[in-house]
């Protein structure tokens, strides 16, 4: 096994430099996690709420996947020795990520209280997405 470097993706950046591919790590794990947290909650919790359809099961599904596929997605963003230092992707994909989940998962939970979030998820989305197109340059 070789011994870590300055360069290494897990090892913090020069002081200033944001955001650093420990960050990026510590991030995607702590929304992976939120997501299987999530599902568990949609699959066991969730359904025993008063008002809650099928609908709204398939809609918190949808977003606890997605918090799922987005915090691995930065774990291997942060892995990675270019796209580590990428000042665009990797915070665009989290937050854009947890506005898209987050939001989904308000609306499930207390849909009269945060309607004015319906048209937040797709801002989420995109900026999601431009997360993830940013990787291809």
């Amino acid at each position: 096994m070789s011994r870590p470097t300055s360069s290494s993706p897990l090892l913090p950046r020069a002081a200033g430099v944001f955001p650093g591919p420990g960050l990026l790590w510590r991030t995607g794990a702590l929304i992976a996690a939120a997501g299987v947290i999530a599902g568990a909650f949609g699959a066991h919790g969730l359904q025993k709420r008063k008002g809650i359809t099928p609908e709204n099961l398939h809609a918190w599904q949808t977003a606890s996947n997605y918090a799922v596929y987005n915090g691995l997605a930065l774990l291997l963003v942060s892995l990675h020795p270019r796209f580590a230092l990428h000042r665009f992707a990797g915070p665009a994909i989290a937050v854009g990520g947890a506005v898209f989940s987050g939001s989904i998962m308000a609306l499930v939970l207390a849909r009269d209280q945060f309607k004015w979030m319906g048209p937040i998820t797709p801002i989420g989305g995109s900026i999601m997405i431009a997360g993830y197109i940013a990787l291809a340059f």
